[in-house]
């Protein structure tokens, strides 16, 4: 019966976390049927109700938040107690789920990801893309990626690269028809492209050139939250665009896009893998960090 009642709380605990039984059964590699049925029986045992469920939607009832806010302490230590056996193993073993920016998947973890699975065949990797702030430990997540500036200071923080830069890009035609501006004040005269975060935060671009900063909420009839949807708009003549370096660069080189007011744009810290510092890393995180480590050591000393 223990543990029994121990597999009921990590479903539990799961599905609040995802608020989807689907997607706990996917984290456990458990069925999703399987997963109700640890629900329903917690449910019945207890006497109350843990989550509200509709077609669309899981929510926790005030009971069964109040039980989550007390079961996450010592779940998270079961968790530690469980990963650190690990450093008793041959190998590293067990799931490693990591949250990350879409652009930081493409351009820094995806060309990763093949050595470090075929590296540690018993390591099951997850990778979430998402643009958002997402707080790593509520959501379940091992470790997430995300510019240096967003990483709560808590932190470790493990750079994945070298500085990045942003750049304002345009096609030709639109700089053959509208003019090529010479300082960030004349975008006000521009259409541009701009980006919302997943928070709702409407992105000001930021410029510096010789210790002057500048932040400038630019004009533009477009909005977008996706940098590869903002290059394709540029790349359709719809206006300028605030985008990172490392996206643009293939646009660039073959002179689709090109870059101005480049003068005014300064490099600035870049992806970081982070993870918390007060808890147990596991074996399969630790072989991820070493694998990022060795590979930012190699891009400084080339």
């Amino acid at each position: 019966m223990a543990t029994d009642n121990l597999t009921h709380l990590a479903a539990f605990a799961a599905v609040a976390r995802h608020r989807s039984f689907r997607r706990a059964g996917a984290e456990l590699a458990l069925s999703t049927s399987a997963v109700s049925y640890a629900i329903r029986a917690l449910e019945e045992r207890l006497g109350v109700g843990l989550f509200h469920r509709t077609t669309r939607s899981v929510a926790l009832t005030e009971a069964g938040q109040r039980l989550l806010d007390r079961l996450q302490p010592a779940l998270g230590q079961v968790h530690d107690a469980l990963e650190e056996m690990n450093h008793f193993r041959a190998a590293p073993a067990g799931l490693l789920r990591i949250n990350a920016t879409r652009a930081a998947v493409h351009t820094q973890l995806g060309p990763r990801l093949a050595s470090f699975l075929r590296a540690h065949p018993d390591v099951r990797l997850e990778v979430a893309q998402d643009d958002g702030l997402v707080d790593i430990v509520a959501e379940g997540y091992d470790a997430g990626v995300r510019l240096h500036e967003f990483v709560p200071e808590d932190m470790v923080a493990v750079p994945l690269g070298p500085p990045l830069r942003g750049l304002i890009v345009a096609s030709p035609a639109y700089l053959r028809d509208r003019g090529v501006p010479q300082h960030p004040r004349e975008l006000v005269d521009h259409e541009c492209v701009r980006f919302r975060f997943a928070s709702g935060h409407l992105y000001k671009w930021q410029f510096e050139r010789d210790g002057q900063a500048l932040d400038i909420d630019v004009p533009g009839r477009l909005t977008l939250g996706d940098q590869h949807t903002v290059l394709q708009a540029v790349l359709d003549g719809l206006g300028l665009a605030y985008v990172l370096e490392d996206a643009a660069r293939p646009c660039l080189e073959d002179g689709r896009l090109v870059a101005v007011l480049q003068d005014w744009s300064e490099p600035f810290a870049g992806w970081v893998l982070y993870y918390p510092r007060q808890r147990q890393m596991s074996s399969a995180l630790r072989a991820f960090v070493d694998m990022l480590r060795d590979g930012y050591a190699s891009q400084i000393s080339s």
